[in-house]
C-alpha cells in the first residue's frame, strides 16, 4: 500500500467490530476496464479502497459497507455492484 496524505482516517476495529459483514451488495473491480484514475479512492466515504503500487486499487471488504459510491463515480464503469454471497 502506498503511504500518501489524505484528509480521511483509515477504518479501525471499533465497538461495532468489522463492519462489512452486513453488506447486501459488494463492489467488484474489472481491472481490464480500470484506467487507474483513482476517483474511487477519493470518493469512497469509508476510505476502504487502498491505492497499491502501480496505482492499482484494492477494496477492503472487512469494512466496505456496499454503498455503491465507487461504482457510481467510476467513469469507465469498471466497478460493478454484485449481490453479496454469504
Amino acid at each position: 500500500m502506498i503511504d500518501y496524505p489524505v484528509p480521511l482516517g483509515r477504518p479501525k476495529i471499533g465497538s461495532s467490530g468489522l463492519t462489512g459483514h452486513w453488506r447486501l451488495m459488494r463492489p467488484e473491480i474489472d481491472y481490464s476496464k480500470c484506467t487507474k484514475c483513482r476517483l474511487c479512492v477519493i470518493y469512497c466515504p469509508e476510505n476502504t479502497i487502498d491505492l497499491l503500487e502501480g496505482f492499482d486499487v484494492r477494496i477492503d471488504y472487512d469494512y466496505c459497507k456496499g454503498c455503491g459510491v465507487c461504482a457510481q463515480i467510476c467513469p469507465q464503469k469498471a466497478i460493478q455492484m454484485v449481490p453479496e454471497v454469504k
